[in-house]
């Protein structure tokens, strides 16, 4: 029987719309002559449909062995990717379609009757999400380019189409890479494609800013401020959406050196900005002395790691009261966990690192430190604090090694010395050591993608438990805020 070629169809299934390309088999399409055969292809279509959902997260592979694991069988990636192309009909057995149905996160007991409603740009995998969800937040928009982040993602929190929207790259919601489209009209955009929500989190990128193209927007009669200074940054698009959309507040992530990035426009800008949208902003004026706004993750978790956070509330619905992340303080676990508690007991021998890579890193640091600098490997103990991970990890691992023994007072080749040589934490590690799962416990947090980029995933995401305080510390003025935004927007 001849094939048609079906591209772009969008098959609904369970209320679940979900596009695929696939060039389908005629015996899908064509009409039937009995019931029989009707519900044998309308099966076909809820099979296929699930199958290209399950794809957003895993290859053909895992899903071939999952299939296997769970209902037995010898299904194949070759199998996945004939049903795929349309060369086969999938045939999933009750069992199978279950099994698919299950591996996506279930919906928080909250969400439909949550305190307030977010939106997650930049959301990386989800760390400033995983706090602002545990606090009793419902998010109802995400935005993220990278599409191996999204996989984990996806794998890890409930992304219902009917409940909430997923875009990729958030210039297509703001329109901001069209210099012809006018404010009005990308903000008229956002309007539609975005949500009403309570709060807007992000982890922008830290750009620099230019002035470029000020003179033009003046001689074409554009807006000033923000909407020149911003221009050509993803913190421009933050800016935009929070005009569009005027949340009740925001919760901005960002690498430390922000402050002193390009000599400390870039922050000067950022801060302008949000002025000028009507927002004030937590400790903004701190200048000397410890800054609130610079927190660091190991009064949490057993690393290191400072992060600045800039939260703040709409000025007009008047919840800022003295709001500081000093009190963040007040979040602090009483007994933190140790390095060592995040730990397996056994892991796999490739995590130990060479011979070779270990020699080379002991010397590096050796060279290093006797020129007096601070280069070099970090050998964590069970009473540790860690470095930084970073998202280089997957490199060398060299600024968090698992210590396993090793005697500084032997020899370098000494035979407990080479057989104890430190490892790298395996990915699961990670996902403890940033707070997706709890220590000393069996881990919940899937990871689909290879080590490389899980690593790179942990190293550029947030420590969860920083941001599930400071969701904490604003809860009760987003509520608050919440319920006067109706009245403050009728005048």
């Amino acid at each position: 029987m001849p094939e048609l070629n079906i591209w772009n169809k969008i098959v609904t299934c369970n209320h679940l719309i979900v596009p695929y390309q696939a060039k389908m088999n005629s015996a899908i399409l064509t009409p039937t002559r009995s019931g029989t055969e009707k519900l044998l292809n309308k099966a076909a279509i809820e099979d296929m449909a699930l199958i290209t959902r399950v794809l957003e997260i895993y290859d053909q592979k895992q899903i071939a062995e999952l299939l296997n694991k769970k209902c037995g069988g010898n299904r194949s990636r070759e199998t996945v990717n004939r049903w795929i192309k349309g060369k086969m009909q999938p045939k999933l057995s009750h069992i199978e379609f279950q099994a698919l149905s299950h591996i996506f996160p279930k919906k928080p007991k909250h969400y439909g009757n949550a305190d307030f409603t977010f939106i997650d740009l930049f959301a990386g995998i989800g760390g400033i999400r995983k706090g602002f969800d545990d606090a009793g937040g419902e998010c109802v928009f995400t935005s993220e380019w990278d599409k191996f982040s999204v996989k984990t993602y996806k794998a890890n929190h409930y992304c219902d189409s009917k409940e909430h929207s997923f875009n990729s790259d958030i210039r297509d919601i703001t329109l901001s890479h069209l210099p012809e489209i006018s404010d009005e009209d990308s903000y008229s955009h956002i309007n539609q494609l975005i949500p009403d929500h309570d709060v807007l989190l992000a982890g922008f990128p830290c750009q620099p800013f230019s002035l470029a193209g000020v003179s033009k927007k003046n001689s074409l009669g554009r807006m000033h401020g923000f909407e020149c200074d911003a221009q050509g940054t993803l913190f421009f698009d933050v800016c935009r959406i929070i005009k569009a959309k005027r949340p009740v507040g925001f919760v901005l992530e960002n690498v430390k050196n922000l402050k002193s990035h390009d000599k400390g426009r870039t922050f000067q800008v950022i801060c302008d900005a949000l002025d000028e949208l009507g927002y004030s902003v937590a400790d903004v004026a701190v200048n000397k002395g410890p800054d609130p706004k610079v927190i660091d993750a190991a009064n949490f978790l057993p690393q290191h790691r400072e992060r600045i956070v800039l939260a703040g509330f709409r000025r007009d619905l008047d919840v800022f009261n003295g709001f500081t992340l000093k009190d963040v303080r007040k979040h602090f676990p009483s007994d933190r966990a140790r390095f060592g508690d995040i730990l397996e007991p056994e892991v796999d021998p490739k995590y130990i690192l060479t011979p070779k890579l270990w020699e080379y890193l002991f010397n590096y640091a050796k060279k290093h430190k006797a020129k007096g600098n601070g280069f070099g490997y970090g050998l964590t103990g069970v009473n540790d604090v860690a470095r930084t991970l970073s998202a280089r990890y997957h490199k060398d691992g060299s600024e968090i090694l698992v210590d396993r023994g090793f005697d500084q007072s032997l020899g370098f080749h000494h035979p407990q010395n080479v057989e104890n040589r430190p490892r790298r934490l395996i990915p699961l590690e990670c996902a403890r050591l940033m707070g997706f799962d709890l220590p000393n416990q069996p881990s919940k947090f899937v990871i689909p993608v290879s080590d490389t980029q899980a690593y790179r995933q942990f190293g550029n995401s947030v420590a969860v438990p920083v941001f599930r305080s400071i969701a904490n510390l604003m809860k009760d003025r987003i509520k608050l805020g919440k319920k006067r935004t109706g009245y403050v927007n009728q005048f």
